[in-house]
C-alpha cells in the first residue's frame, strides 16, 4: 500500500462524512458546520490546500438545498416588496429606483421593473439582478 493511500485509511472516518452528501436535516447541518469552521481556517486563500474540499462540500450542501428547500419563485415587484419589508423601507426611501408613484406602479404590478432599475438594486441591496427579473 502507497503512503498516501495509507494515509488516508488511517484518516478516513475523520475525513468521508465531508465528501458525502447529506441524507437528512441532521447530516446537513454537521456538514454546514464543518463547511463553516473550514472556511474560517481557508479564509480568502483560493491556492489553500483544502480549498478543493470547502469546493466539494459547498457542492454537496447546494445540491441539498435545492432538492430540499427550493427556492420559490417570485416576481422582481415581490423581490422588491420583500427588501423594503426587510430593511424598513418606504416608496420614498428608493429614489435610485423611481418616485413613489412608479415604485406604487411597480409594486402593484402595473409597471415591470427596467434594466436602470435593476441595477439601481443590485447596487443597493448586493444582490444578483436574476432576483428581479420576472
Amino acid at each position: 500500500m502507497t503512503s498516501i493511500v495509507q494515509q488516508a485509511a488511517a484518516h478516513w472516518r475523520f475525513v468521508s462524512p465531508l465528501l458525502h452528501a447529506p441524507e437528512s436535516e441532521s447530516d446537513y447541518d454537521a456538514l454546514v458546520e464543518a463547511l463553516d469552521e473550514l472556511l474560517t481556517l481557508i479564509g480568502d486563500d483560493e491556492e489553500h490546500p483544502l480549498a478543493s474540499l470547502a469546493s466539494h462540500m459547498g457542492d454537496l450542501i447546494e445540491a441539498y438545498d435545492d432538492s430540499h428547500h427550493p427556492m420559490p419563485e417570485v416576481s422582481g415587484a415581490e423581490m422588491l416588496r420583500h427588501l423594503m419589508q426587510w430593511h424598513g423601507l418606504d416608496q420614498s426611501s428608493l429614489p435610485e429606483v423611481g418616485t413613489q408613484s412608479v415604485i406604487s406602479e411597480i409594486l402593484a404590478g402595473k409597471r415591470r421593473l427596467n434594466v436602470r432599475q435593476i441595477k439601481a438594486l443590485t447596487a443597493r441591496f448586493g444582490l444578483p439582478a436574476d432576483l428581479f427579473l420576472d
